[in-house]
């Protein structure tokens, strides 16, 4: 067999309708590498890009000869609608590497599946949909997405083979990559098309209700390997993705994809299986939430717990500057607390200038503007002291970032009263202990831990606290999951549970 060729790209962003559009500095201050560089960094000991790019890569190089063809790989933190301009650069450069690569034999793409653009409800598919435009039909296409991809019609058409994450919080990344380039060899070995089939049950949950360590999400992507086992290599890939509803997309709602080696039947069949089970169980999509004065008794309490700030989850495009909860626990006197992390870079080099053991008001959100995706971030303020500094350059110990390089820039630990909060200046959600444990903070010794993420934390914390110490808390922001609270007018309707009389028969 000749030694194949193949392309590698991807655009990374988790879109969040309501919040600030990605820029370019958004993509700076996570990736933007091509070429030579990408695979340098594809190839390196701790990579800083998304760890199922590296681990294709590395999966890739161990299984035969290959040639990689390095495009352009674009990712931005989660954020809202990626703008137009930078969109087209992304689709159009790659384009353009493509078209002066030679004869290629697949493609690699590396996305999110929930990216929104100026313009553009489905900018994955636009991408996928221009790869095949320039490379033509056969030429294979292999892409890997997050479990809470919005699905369009396109991008699987498109496309010839998807592969999503079956965990969250996500920890297997590194597998789907794997699994994306043995997928890549044995299609090139075979010399088959895969037949994929997509259903999209008009389910549309938040995703505080798509862990997967529990019904009914994890129910649905258990029975979906098990479908694939029982099919004796008939079927290719299940993927099962769950939304991300603060898109707001007309492709928004869970989407089961089932791709078969050449029979398109028996995808079909195992599809609808997994469609009649994931519509009997839509009543699990919902979960309730911790208010916020629930939460202060519970850390004046002796037990030890772990509270989610749900409302400004970073991972999900919120600011991570809210407030709200942090002012009544120290208003409460909370003793024992650790909080992280508020993305306030002004903050940050404040602490940096006047030193450790130094004491001074610190003022939280001095430069919030007038813009909607900022009204949740109330100023506070109180006395503190600068506990600890650091350059934020770490690399993850547990959970999802596992290994990974993370540029938080200049980070503090600052204490007020019996509350620690970590202060970043790059926006990110706190699920990797890290955060903590880079300023010398112990998180066994805490009472509680308050962090800003929704649900990767429990993969990072769970050393430390049983899912029973683990509380999300009805905060206020731009992740909130009460989807009543949100004006989402994109979402196919009548969707559960926006509409809890929604009726469906499975195809």
């Amino acid at each position: 067999m000749k030694t194949p060729r193949v392309a590698l790209l991807g655009m990374i962003l988790e879109s969040n309708r309501f919040a600030k559009p990605a820029d370019r500095a958004d993509f700076d201050s996570l990736t933007w590498l091509e070429g030579e560089a990408l695979m340098r960094e594809a190839r390196a000991e701790t990579p800083s890009l998304a760890t199922e790019f590296a681990a294709f890569v590395a999966a890739m190089d161990a299984t035969g000869p290959w040639e990689a063809v390095p495009c352009l790989l674009a990712a931005s933190h989660p954020a809202g609608p990626v703008t137009a301009e930078i969109l087209a650069e992304v689709v159009e450069r790659n384009a353009a590497l493509l078209g002066g690569a030679g004869p290629l034999d697949a493609v690699y793409i590396c996305n999110h599946g929930a990216m929104v653009a100026e313009g553009e409800d489905d900018p994955d598919g636009a991408l996928i949909e221009r790869v095949r435009a320039v490379l033509g039909p056969d030429v294979r296409i292999v892409v890997t997405l997050d479990l809470h991809g919005n699905i369009s019609p396109r991008m699987v058409s498109e496309s010839d083979l998807i592969v999503g994450y079956r965990t969250n919080p996500h920890v297997d990344m590194r597998e789907r990559g794997e699994e994306a380039a043995f997928s890549l060899r044995r299609i090139l070995a075979s010399g088959t098309r895969p037949e994929a089939v997509l259903i999209k049950p008009p389910i549309a949950p938040a995703s505080v209700s798509l862990l997967t360590a529990q019904a009914p999400y994890g129910t649905l992507i258990d029975l979906g390997q098990r479908l694939q086992a029982e099919a004796r290599g008939a079927i290719l890939n299940v993927s099962i993705f769950g939304n991300f509803i603060f898109s707001d997309v007309p492709d928004n709602g869970l989407s089961i994809i089932v791709t078969a080696r050449e029979d398109r039947a028996a995808a079909e069949e195992v599809a609808a299986q997994l469609a009649r089970v994931a519509w009997g169980m839509r009543d699990g999509f919902r979960r309730d939430l911790t208010s916020v004065a629930q939460a202060v008794e519970l850390a004046q309490g002796s037990g030890k717990v772990i509270f989610s700030d749900a409302g400004d989850n970073p991972g999900g495009g919120g600011s991570g500057r809210t407030t709200e909860l942090l002012a009544a626990l120290h208003g409460a006197g909370c003793e024992g607390v650790l909080y992280g992390s508020f993305a306030d870079p002004d903050l940050a080099a404040e602490a940096h200038e006047r030193g450790v053991g130094t004491t001074f008001t610190a003022r939280f959100n001095r430069g919030r503007g007038d813009n909607p995706w900022e009204q949740w971030d109330t100023p506070f303020e109180a006395e503190a002291e600068v506990v600890a500094l650091h350059d934020g350059e770490v690399v993850g110990e547990r959970g999802m970032t596992a290994g990974r390089r993370l540029h938080l820039g200049p980070s503090a630990a600052i204490r007020m009263g019996g509350v620690t909060a970590i202060i970043i200046s790059d926006r990110t959600q706190t699920a990797d202990p890290v955060f903590f444990k880079m300023m010398g903070l112990d998180i066994a010794a805490a009472s509680t831990v308050v962090v800003k993420s929704r649900g990767h934390f429990r993969a990072g914390f769970d050393r430390w606290f049983a899912p029973e110490q683990v509380y999300e808390i009805d905060t206020a922001g731009l992740t909130s999951p009460v989807l009543e609270r949100w004006p989402l007018t994109r979402v196919p309707r009548p969707s559960y549970p926006l509409d809890p009389d929604t009726e469906w028969v499975t195809p």
